[in-house]
């Protein structure tokens, strides 16, 4: 992603699948489409709990199998970055989402990419 752009998480999207609800995963929250525990195969199984504290954006993925991930948003155009843990987060655009890999985890965030605006004078 070139530096001129500034991801923006549209993390308040909701995102909703055909499919029977795995029992550990309610209807009406928040999902992602998520590989998680080295899948090959993207499903959108994983919930987003959204929480601030001190005024940043916080999330927490839980997966299907009752383990979860907590990200921090951040502004300086990586999108995301790993709230607790060893391993960090790799980032990159991706059929206009943002695609954050984890170890053997990944997850496909809803994003948008504003531009920075240059002075023309």
């Amino acid at each position: 992603m070139p530096r001129s752009g500034l991801l923006v998480l549209a993390v308040s999207a909701g995102v909703t699948g055909c499919s029977p609800e795995p029992a550990e995963v309610a209807a009406d929250e928040e999902r992602i489409a998520c590989a998680v525990g080295g899948a090959q195969e993207f499903e959108e199984v994983c919930a987003v709990d959204r929480s601030k504290a001190d005024g940043k954006l916080a999330l927490v993925v839980r997966h299907p199998d009752g383990a979860f991930r907590r990200f921090a948003v951040v502004t300086d155009g990586r999108g995301l970055v790993v709230a607790d843990g060893a391993e960090e987060a790799v980032t990159r655009i991706e059929g206009g989402k943002l695609a954050v890999a984890v170890g053997e985890d990944r997850y496909m965030f809803p994003a948008s990419i504003k531009t920075a605006q240059t002075d023309a004078r």
